[in-house]
């Protein structure tokens, strides 16, 4: 899972600064007329963009006996820019390492340099190279965040999930929904350097963030499928779990929505299963196929229960237990008595002595967010502390709820 690179030459890094060379004086050294002529000559015909005539020039520079480290310096310089303008990696890597050798470059050319060294090794796919030229550009002060991505992509194609970690691990990976400091790019490619590693628990939190960053459907669909398979997964959750699907769009497959409106049924949430079926229906999802009919039949069924329901189910609270109030609260949420249901499970809260507290501070949380009301909602789900599944749930529900 790479993180896309501007695929720059080295002859567009190496065009802008070091081509100008100021080659009768630098340093405080000085060409000889024999050598001078043909450098001279090169350097115009790069600027003038004939790179093949350069090299051909300094073919003739190197014929000159006895040159001193400058004029080398000078010589490799010019070659590697000509060859890093007619796609020769390998023989502009030769060359800018011998020139970053040199010690005669300033600062910035130094950074410029290393800069295309790293690029060219990582194009060449020798990934290891990539990385430690990348390491020393940083080293001297380089902060580009490309480069940064080079580094981080040469690690990963390397083979090096663990430096992928070790590098993004840390203050920086700190991020919340409201402000990611890692793009979407850099998140991914964490993810999978952990999935490489087998670290599942690093591999969930980090789709955790996506999907606080980057909500999509793909990313929730991982999520969700990773955290009901953990251990300790309650079955009773089943519902909250298809719940939550249907929340972030990911209730996909017309199985998932019968069970959703079977299990709605069993919850004595009829109001709720008919609007699972009917939402089932308008995306195509059921009432097609060898089932329509028994599709059909069902969403009749429960049409039938709903209305029924509704003339029973009454808001006055008379001498019930806690689990009542919640269960009746969250049945009239479910047939759009919004307000009055809400109170009905904040009563059941506070009587105390329910059966899953948690699960019931999970459907409040639901509660809350359906009417609107997100602070609420989020302050719900993170009074949840289950260790059954509840947590993880209202955990996931709270990005939901802080969703713009």
């Amino acid at each position: 899972m790479p993180i896309p690179l501007f695929r720059r030459s080295l002859a567009v890094l190496t065009c802008a600064g070091l081509l100008t060379l100021g080659i009768a004086h630098a340093q405080g050294d000085a060409l000889r007329a024999d050598i001078s002529t043909p450098l001279q000559a090169a350097q115009q015909a790069l600027q003038a963009g004939k790179p093949r005539d350069a090299l051909a020039l300094l073919h003739e520079a190197e014929a000159v006996r006895d040159r001193t480290p400058y004029e080398n310096y000078v010589i490799e310089r010019l070659r590697g820019s000509a060859a890093a303008a007619l796609g020769d990696d390998a023989t502009a890597t030769r060359s800018f390492e011998a020139v970053l050798a040199s010690g005669r470059l300033e600062p910035a050319e130094q950074l410029q340099v290393l800069e295309s060294l790293a690029r060219s090794a990582y194009r060449a796919k020798n990934h290891p190279k990539a990385v430690v030229w990348a390491e020393r550009y940083f080293q001297q002060g380089g902060t580009a965040a490309a480069m940064r991505r080079l580094q981080l992509n040469a690690r990963y194609q390397g083979g090096d999930y663990a430096g992928v970690v070790r590098e993004l691990q840390g203050p920086r990976d700190s991020v919340q929904p409201a402000g990611p400091t890692l793009d979407e790019p850099t998140l991914k490619l964490l993810a999978a350097s952990q999935l490489k590693l087998n670290d599942e628990a690093a591999y969930a939190a980090t789709l955790e963030k996506l999907v606080a960053a980057y909500p999509k459907k793909d990313y929730w669909a991982d999520l969700l499928a990773r955290v009901q398979s953990r251990p300790g997964f309650a079955d009773r959750l089943a519902l909250d779990m298809l719940r939550l699907q249907r929340a972030t769009q990911t209730l996909d497959e017309p199985a998932d929505y019968v069970t959703m409106a079977q299990l709605s049924l069993r919850a004595a949430l009829p109001a709720e299963a008919k609007q699972v079926l009917d939402a089932g229906f308008a995306a195509g999802k059921l009432g097609t196929g060898t089932d329509a009919q028994a599709h059909i039949r069902l969403r009749e069924q429960v049409a039938k229960q709903a209305t029924e329901d509704a003339k029973t189910l009454s808001a006055a609270p008379g001498n019930r237990s806690a689990d009542a109030l919640v269960n009746t609260g969250q049945a009239l949420v479910t047939t759009g008595r919004t307000a009055p249901g809400i109170e009905l499970m904040e009563q059941g809260l506070a009587k105390g002595g329910l059966k899953q507290p948690d699960d019931a501070r999970l459907h409040l949380g639901e509660a809350y967010w359906q009417a609107g009301d997100r602070d609420r909602a989020v302050a719900a789900f993170r009074a949840v502390k289950g260790s059954d599944g509840t947590a993880d749930l209202a955990r996931l529900w709270a990005l939901v709820a802080l969703r713009p």
